[in-house]
């Protein structure tokens, strides 16, 4: 099978189109077309199902895909070690990122890593937690911040930085004149919450419930698909939300917001580093988690030396 091939037919199957797939790959659609079928006559079997416009693959293409995948990334990670080898570290890096952690953890960090290492290439793709742990099980990305952990056998999580949650209200809410509310007075208030699968969500119902209110029972007036939706529902005066105190910094601090405290009760979440437990790390990958100080990193071998030794320690927590 020929590498460039699988490229194309994996780039098919992401992106459900053959017309999407040339325009990513830099080809015409009947070099993709021609590659495909250059594949398909190869293995004796049908790789995709063509409806319309519509592109599905088929079992079998379903099952080449995940091998295709491992085979472009060995071939991504041996590109990478013999330029390291020769003394540059070059390729690409893949970073998957929940919404406050993609936006107010990962950027900082990544222009530190494009300092040491500006020859690799970043993609940074934001989802929700679950969906940034989903691409790095399925090798869509190297890593992923993430506010969550999930059961996936296939995932490896480790501590990256700590966050606190805190209750915002509209500044002309009752509660923004109060000194703090009780445990018992959020059941009566109109909630905005992220959507099913976000980091935030998951956190905030599983504190509330540990301290004795059940989410269930809260009122829940809207459900959004980003912080930054809840942010503005909040300050439109839609109800109140529970939220990373990263994403309302400026609100807080400029009035468009109020944080309440709640009696008794500090809301710290940790965000956590996600890697796939088998798959071998591409150089690229190995000197971002040495920048977190993380013990996947591996030795420097030939590669480029940081040109700041001692500047690598754990992400910034404040």
């Amino acid at each position: 099978m020929d590498l460039r091939e699988l490229q194309v037919f994996c780039k098919i199957v992401e992106l459900k189109s053959f017309s999407r797939a040339a325009e990513a790959v830099l080809l015409t659609q009947p070099t993709v077309s021609g590659h495909i079928k250059a594949l398909e006559e190869a293995l004796g079997l049908r790789l995709f199902d063509r409806a319309g416009k519509s592109v599905t693959p088929t079992q079998a293409g379903e099952l080449l895909y995940g091998y295709a995948r491992r085979m472009l990334s060995l071939r991504a990670e041996a590109e990478q070690a013999l330029a390291e080898f020769k003394g540059g570290l070059t390729g690409s890096l893949c970073i998957g990122g929940s919404s406050i952690p993609g936006a107010y953890v990962l950027p900082p960090l990544i222009a530190r890593f494009m300092q040491d290492y500006p020859d690799v290439k970043i993609h940074l793709k934001i989802g929700d937690s679950r969906e940034a742990c989903r691409a790095v099980a399925e090798g869509h990305c190297d890593l992923a911040a993430v506010g969550a952990r999930f059961e996936d056998a296939r995932l490896h999580f480790e501590p990256l930085a700590e966050d606190e949650m805190v209750l915002v209200v509209p500044p002309r809410h009752p509660w923004a004149r109060r000194p703090a509310v009780a445990l018992k007075d959020l059941p009566g208030e109109p909630f905005i919450v992220r959507e099913v699968g976000s980091g935030s969500r998951q956190y905030a119902e599983r504190a509330l419930a540990e301290r004795g209110v059940d989410p269930g029972k809260l009122r829940v007036a809207a459900e959004m698909g980003s912080n930054e939706a809840v942010r503005q529902a909040v300050k439109a005066g839609s109800g109140v939300a529970i939220l990373s105190r990263r994403a309302v910094e400026d609100d807080l601090k400029g009035g468009s917001l109020a944080a309440v405290r709640i009696e008794s009760v500090r809301f710290l979440r940790q965000f956590y580093i996600a890697s796939h437990r088998a798959r071998t790390k591409s150089p690229a990958c190995r000197a971002f988690l040495r920048l977190l100080g993380k013990g996947d990193g591996a030795p420097e071998g030939t590669g480029r030396r940081r040109r700041h030794p001692g500047g690598h320690a754990g992400a910034p927590e404040g």
